[in-house]
């Protein structure tokens, strides 16, 4: 026989439990208000070690999460309050041990997050305990923006304009006073450090996050529509770690951006356009949009997997594709640009699924998150919003002679390449006796391969029983 909820003692003067997810952070934090609000003997945080994210997490997201988990327990004056499991168990169990009327958070639209928070929400309840979310990762909530018809965007153009037309709220304002942060006992240690090897991480945590993009925002955001495709160049913000695991919100950074700097706006669009996305598709996180090309004739057996291999490894004999990939296994980030030309070369080049070159960024990026992860991917491969076109394919050569004019990213990440000068470092094929000593002449003819890949788009598109694109 089932036992009646059980409230919590009216007048009773409880805290409240504040349980931190994709939101490391204090300032511009919603849900931290209405835990201090409703925190009558202060606010516990919290922080789960979630075993269903932390087991498949590749170490350099691992290493990163608990770089910015210790930064942001500093700011707590050690306050944060750790447990690791099920965490409908964990915030349940930590909310009776305090009598909390109200575990507070900020909205997860990820597939397993919306599960989850389901789950942890039907726990408190039978306990006569409430799960509050307020605001979310996102300026604007996945789920707000729809077309007239109340259907879901797919093409990212009319995404953002309706988009900017909804709009979003200012960055939220501090709590008044200090909060009352408050702790409790039984708290568990955090795991371990992974070894990184001689992969080097940037310095993480809200501080970090904040310091960054007001250099960026003061020295580089003027000449970023110009200079954000550049991999030689510091073009970027470098922010999309501190995005992904909330150490900044984005609206803090909206509010800083002039109308000049429209461009910058759009690019985080598409970080909200495909959270948009896998919050109405959740399966495309593992499958094509496109239906018409789940069928499509890929590699596969011995040869595709050393050619694998070779991509991830960096020695697919493409300076430019090669430079990003060793980018990767370095520093756990690789710039924007180059992602694409690589995700080209692995589904186009090397006639690859484009999940197997996803679940590989997501192992090694430090700022993996699913939805712009998996929806960059099928971006490139024409599987997935925007009608991408599939003959896009993308020449390693000339991306890396447009967008590293001077060979110097390559020569940044290629040691064997050190030594050639100029733009001719993007063809070491073309040197007098070929390339260096030690670097791949390349594992394919690109223009060969380019032609193989658009004969199977072209089968698969226009074979019976062909989808038409959506």
């Amino acid at each position: 026989m089932r036992a009646a909820p059980v409230a919590p003692s009216v007048g009773r003067v409880s805290a409240s439990v504040l349980w931190f997810r994709r939101d490391l952070r204090l300032a511009d934090n919603p849900a931290l208000l209405a835990a201090v609000a409703a925190g009558t003997a202060g606010v516990v945080p919290l922080f789960v070690v979630d075993p269903v994210l932390w087991d498949p997490a590749g170490p350099v997201r691992r290493a990163y999460l608990l770089r910015s988990l210790r930064s942001l327990d500093e700011s707590l004056g050690g306050a944060l309050h750790v447990r690791t499991g099920d965490p409908a168990r964990a915030v349940a169990e930590l909310a009776a041990e305090l009598t909390a009327g109200s575990v507070h958070c900020a909205a997860d639209f990820g597939p397993y997050g919306s599960r989850r928070d389901a789950a942890v929400a039907a726990a408190l309840s039978a306990a006569g305990r409430d799960l509050v979310r307020t605001g979310s990762p996102y300026a604007v909530a996945p789920g707000r923006v729809r077309k007239g018809d109340g259907t879901p965007y797919r093409v990212y153009t009319p995404f953002y304009r309706a988009w900017v037309d909804h709009g979003w709220r200012g960055p939220a304002g501090p709590p008044p006073g200090d909060p009352p942060w408050r702790r409790h006992t039984g708290s568990c240690a955090l795991p371990g450090h992974p070894d990184l090897g001689r992969l080097v991480l940037p310095e993480a945590g809200e501080r970090a996050a904040v310091q960054r993009w007001q250099a960026f925002r003061d020295g580089g955001l003027d000449g970023y529509a110009t200079h954000r495709d550049r991999a030689d160049l510091a073009g970027t913000s470098s922010l999309s770690a501190a995005l992904r695991w909330g150490e900044v919100h984005p609206r803090t950074l909206l509010a800083d951006l002039a109308p000049a700097h429209e461009m910058f706006r759009k690019e985080l669009a598409w970080r909200e356009f495909y959270a948009d996305v896998l919050h109405h598709v959740p399966g495309s996180a593992r499958t094509s949009l496109r239906s018409d090309l789940a069928g499509m004739d890929l590699d596969s057996g011995t040869d595709a997997d050393d050619r694998f291999e070779a991509w991830t490894q960096g020695r697919t004999g493409y300076p430019f594709v090669d430079a990003g990939m060793r980018q990767l296994l370095a520093e756990g980030w690789v710039h924007n640009r180059v992602r694409m030309v690589v995700a080209s070369f692995l589904v186009k080049d090397l006639h690859l699924p484009w999940t197997r070159g996803a679940r590989w960024f997501m192992r090694w990026l430090r700022d993996g998150d699913l939805a712009s992860n998996q929806h960059g991917w099928q971006w490139v491969a024409g599987t997935g919003t925007d009608a991408a076109p599939y003959h896009r394919v993308f020449n390693p050569v000339l991306q890396g002679r447009r967008f590293d004019p001077d060979g110097t990213y390559v020569r940044r990440y290629v040691p064997e390449l050190v030594g050639v000068a100029g733009a001719v470092v993007h063809e070491p094929w073309r040197l007098p006796g070929g390339p260096p000593a030690g670097y791949p002449w390349p594992v394919v003819d690109h223009q060969e391969e380019r032609q193989v890949a658009l004969d199977r788009y072209a089968s698969a598109t226009q074979g019976p029983g062909a989808a038409p694109n959506g």
